[in-house]
């Protein structure tokens, strides 16, 4: 600070520096500081033939230093913030030659599973938030996953000792053992999967709690550099020659850069949402495994083949998947199948089949009726009821003119995925040891196809069509062909809290992209001092810093020597 002669015609200027925060449109500093005799040192300078004369050094006080004498009479200058919204907290630091990034920052005492995570050793958060260790859990899972999807899920243990026999084990090694004593035959609930879950989830907290949060924190400080080798320091650093640190905050602000003025210093920053971002990714994922956790163990599932006009019970065919699986009030809804049918391609190929459903309470009255079909489910109370399969369970018949009469029907084997379903219809004495009769065959709804006590071929006939067709002297009427609906019911609580993980983790990873950019210059004579450095887009960063610097204005002398007098007073 260059001396000030004390005249008594002069009003001497103030040594405090102004500081400002530039947010367009600038606004006029109103702040005036007081001049105390306790923060001046007065020295007596001999002379010979002149008058006395006193010359006064102003020493400023630093924030340090105001923590340590914190009375009325030795105050020093506020900052002056102007801002259309409420700043960060501000934290000073001088020198240093990359604004302290990374330096620890002083973390808060936490609450719920953060403070949880606060509570464990260091050291075990060290490990915990140790990057390869994650990355070895990450694809532990997905090995597990893998492994899930080749194995066949919730089979009876006779399944196993066929399919994975000690007597030609897999690779060599694997056998039905492997599977029932690991619970790789309920993979997503078994309790290595559920362990490597928790340990990922740890080791996700443990480094947000460590290094995201850290991190995010130090960046949200105002870090004044007031050297010009800290600023030289940087990734990025150039030198204007004849320019004004006010005119570069403008230009900064216009490329959207939040800037703040400390006397000479300047500091500005931009993009401090990709700091954040780190931590919305973790949040993420967390969702995403305690969703998939939930649907593991707290889930119900249970199928159904119910012949059309029948009724049953949703809680009779749901069971438990886990140790978490509570009912509800849905589970006394009783499902009355009104309808069965089926739609057909021109080749007369299964096209799409569908079922009318309706949910009774349990006065019987109906709370909800819809037809379903694949892909088009319905839900009901946390209850999804998806449409998978479909069978014939009867065929109506007329036999001279008598009935009708339901015949079961059975599924038949064939080769492939072909489905076939056959019934008999007794002709002559039913109670005889050789009895015959017709046999009739469908592949489907929409076509019969009856052979004689023979087994030759005697005609085909479509439900509903009410042709009669006699076969050794018997009459037969196709009245109509009864179909079952093959229901699958599924209750699964973590399906909204995957959903939500999975937007989460898309937005944030989006987010996550921008650069978080930061600007450091002083004002060093008629000169400007200017770095940066980013997280992101390095090869960007330097060029962006090049045009938004050929865009401060040169200044002259006389500007030039208002400029600094305004900064010095």
């Amino acid at each position: 600070m260059e001396a000030l002669n004390l005249n008594p015609t002069t009003t001497p200027k103030s040594c405090l520096p102004k500081t400002y925060f530039l947010k367009a449109p600038l606004l006029p500093c109103t702040f005036k500081p007081k001049f105390s005799p306790h923060n001046c040192q007065i020295h007596r300078r001999s002379f010979k033939k002149t008058p006395f004369s006193l010359t006064t050094a102003c020493k400023l006080k630093t924030p340090q230093d105001n923590k340590k004498n914190n009375t009325k009479s030795n105050k020093i200058a506020k900052q002056i913030i102007l801002s259309e919204g409420e700043p960060p907290p501000l934290a000073e630091e001088s020198g240093g030659a990359g604004g302290s990034e990374e330096a620890p920052a002083k973390l808060g005492s936490g609450s719920g599973v953060m403070g949880l995570v606060k509570r464990l050793p260091r050291r075990i958060l060290s490990v915990l938030s140790y990057l390869p260790l994650a990355i070895g859990e990450m694809f532990a899972i997905a090995g597990l996953m893998a492994l899930g999807t080749f194995i066949d899920q919730g089979e009876a243990p006779d399944f196993y000792f066929d399919k994975y026999p000690e007597s030609n084990p897999v690779l060599g090694i694997f056998t039905w053992r492997w599977v029932l004593t690991l619970g790789f035959d309920h993979m997503f609930t078994s309790p290595i999967f559920l362990a490597l879950l928790a340990l990922l989830g740890a080791s996700l907290m443990a480094c947000t709690y460590t290094t995201q949060i850290p991190l995010v924190k130090v960046a949200r400080r105002w870090n004044f550099l007031q050297s010009s080798e800290a600023i030289n320091k940087q990734e990025f650093s150039e030198s204007l020659p004849r320019a004004s640190i006010q005119d570069l905050g403008v230009v900064l602000m216009g490329a959207g850069y939040e800037v703040f003025l400390k006397g000479p210093s300047l500091y500005a920053f931009r993009g401090l949402a990709g700091r954040f971002a780190p931590i919305g990714v973790h949040l993420a994922m967390l969702l995403i495994m305690v969703g998939g956790t939930l649907s593991a163990t707290g889930s119900f599932k249970g199928t159904v083949t119910v012949p059309q006009g029948l009724n049953f019970v949703i809680g009779d065919v749901m069971g438990p998947i886990g140790f978490l699986s509570k009912p509800t009030e849905a589970f006394n809804t009783e499902v009355h199948v009104n309808r069965f049918y089926m739609t057909y391609y021109d080749s007369g190929e299964v096209s799409q089949f569908y079922t009318d459903l309706s949910l009774l309470d349990l006065e019987g009255k109906e709370v909800l009726r819809k037809t379903i079909s694949v892909n088009n489910p319905l839900r009901y109370g946390g209850i999804t009821i998806y449409q998978t399969d479909w069978s014939i369970s009867a065929l109506q018949v007329l036999k001279d003119n008598e009935g009708p009469f339901n015949l079961a029907v059975a599924p038949l084997k064939i080769n492939g995925d072909k489905k076939l379903y056959g019934t008999f219809l007794p002709v002559g004495d039913v109670n005889s040891p050789d009895v015959k009769g017709i046999s009739m065959l469908a592949r489907d709804l929409q076509s019969i196809v009856l052979y004689d006590q023979e087994g030759k071929f005697a005609g085909i006939r479509r439900p509903s069509s009410k042709l009669p067709i006699e076969i050794d002297g018997t009459k037969v009427v196709i009245v109509d062909a009864i179909g079952s609906s093959g229901l699958d019911l599924k209750t699964d609580p973590g399906v909204p809290v995957v959903y939500a993980g999975f937007g989460a983790l898309m937005l944030t990873t989006c987010i996550s992209f921008l650069s978080h950019s930061q600007i450091w210059a002083i004002q060093d004579g008629t000169a400007v001092i200017v770095g940066g450095k980013t997280n992101r887009a390095k090869g960007e960063f330097p060029e962006e810093m090049n045009r938004l610097l050929d865009r401060v204005p040169e200044l002259v002398n006389s500007s030039l020597s208002r400029q600094s007098d305004s900064i010095v007073g």
